[in-house]
């Protein structure tokens, strides 16, 4: 049964393992490239985009896809759209892994925004030392926002981009240890944090170390994104797999879901 993986997630790495080695399945894994140097991967993975809908949909059926499953970043809209047009117009079944958002807590101080933009003028008028833990796509949008002394934690140099003048970035990628983030807050002197509720647990530490320090933080709040049947993880995603798999005749046939 050959598969599709858009991926870019921890759940989506969890599922190339879980499929690694099983010949009931051929998978493909699919990353955008915002990432330089991607974690190896144990399948066969492709970089890039697919050209929109239409590229997309004849990728599918080029190769014969029998499934598509949407393991993507939960602010990855676009992908996911692109996925769900494609899939219907192809009949194909699409599932989508939709990790829970982080829900606010007794003590957490967030600001709710819905943008990056509107983020940066959340922050006020007052300088201040300001923690982005943000994709390096977002930072351009704290331009508008000169005044405030900027740390900036990515997985990549932010290429060329408009940035704020006083920026200075951290390399690293989550997960992330509670007690190293706590001293990271202190030792920064960081007085409020920007990040998206992504979910998950590898970059929540953040989040728990803000709400102990009392340390306001400005959440990013997620897109409307389109799904096809949605499940909770990467061992769900197998068992659905493996349910088509049976009920598939032997030219595992193109079914929408």
């Amino acid at each position: 049964m050959r598969i599709l993986i858009l991926g870019g997630t921890t759940e989506a790495s969890e599922l190339a393992r879980l499929l690694d080695g099983d010949a009931r399945f051929a998978a493909t894994l699919s990353l955008a490239g915002r990432t330089a140097s991607p974690k190896p991967q144990p399948l066969p993975t492709r970089i890039g985009g697919f050209g929109g809908v239409a590229g997309l949909e004849a990728w599918l059926r080029d190769r014969a896809i029998a499934a598509v499953i949407d393991a993507t970043h939960p602010y990855a809209d676009q992908i996911s759209r692109h996925a769900v047009a494609a899939c219907r117009a192809l009949s194909l079944p699409l599932v989508s892994l939709r990790r829970a958002a982080w829900q606010r807590q007794d003590g957490d101080r967030w600001i709710e925004v819905d943008s990056a933009e509107a983020a940066a003028a959340a922050l006020g008028a007052t300088a201040a030392r300001i923690f982005l833990s943000l994709g390096r796509l977002e930072l351009a949008a704290f331009a508008a926002a000169p005044q405030h002394h900027y740390i900036a934690r990515t997985i990549d140099p932010p290429g060329d981009i408009v940035l704020p003048p006083d920026i200075r970035f951290v390399y690293d990628r989550g997960p992330f240890d509670d007690a190293k983030e706590h001293d990271f807050l202190i030792q920064q002197r960081v007085a409020f944090i920007v990040s998206k509720n992504s979910g998950g647990a590898a970059t929540y530490p953040k989040i728990a170390a803000a709400r102990r320090l009392g340390i306001p933080v400005v959440m990013i709040a997620r897109p409307d994104k389109p799904h096809g049947i949605a499940l909770d993880d990467a061992r769900q995603a197998l068992l659905w797999l493996e349910t088509q798999l049976a009920h598939a005749p032997p030219s595992t046939s193109r079914r929408k879901v």
